[in-house]
């Protein structure tokens, strides 16, 4: 349980990161992130939004709890990725800048697949220990 622990947060620190980085950039409407945007043909007041929308996401992966939160914020933070890989390469840019957005997606599987195998070890131990207390209580008591 351990190592699965620490590749997890490994990974979901460095997703996070990666995309920390580009979404305060896009909130604030950096001179670099308007040149991009503008490259790839899309309009600058959408740059604000999906700044602060890739913040939440990665807020949303960092806090503890709120599973079904966490699912849309895995979802949302692929669907952003899809699109900016989509875009790159449709607007003409390297194919080998493809190999960039293989390895952001690579960390965000991985830190996806490994926040599942966490919840799902959580919960068969917890289910283990119901199970010990329950079966404490099940045996009967010997009469003298």
């Amino acid at each position: 349980m351990k190592k699965v622990n620490v590749l997890y947060w490994v990974s979901t620190v460095l997703l996070s990161v990666f995309l920390g980085m580009g979404a305060v950039s896009d909130a604030m409407k950096a001179p670099d992130a308007v040149a991009l945007f503008g490259q790839l043909g899309y309009p600058e007041y959408l740059l604000p939004f999906l700044g602060i929308a890739k913040l939440l996401g990665v807020a949303a992966i960092l806090i503890p709890g709120f599973p079904r939160i966490k699912e849309w914020a895995y979802a949302g933070l692929t669907f952003d990725l899809a699109g900016a890989m989509y875009s790159t390469l449709a607007a003409g840019g390297p194919v080998s800048g493809a190999l960039f957005f293989v390895a952001v997606f690579a960390v965000l599987f991985g830190s996806y697949a490994l926040y599942h195998k966490r919840r799902n070890a959580a919960s068969r131990s917890l289910a283990d220990q119901s199970g010990e207390l329950a079966g404490s209580k099940a045996q009967p008591r010997a009469t003298a």
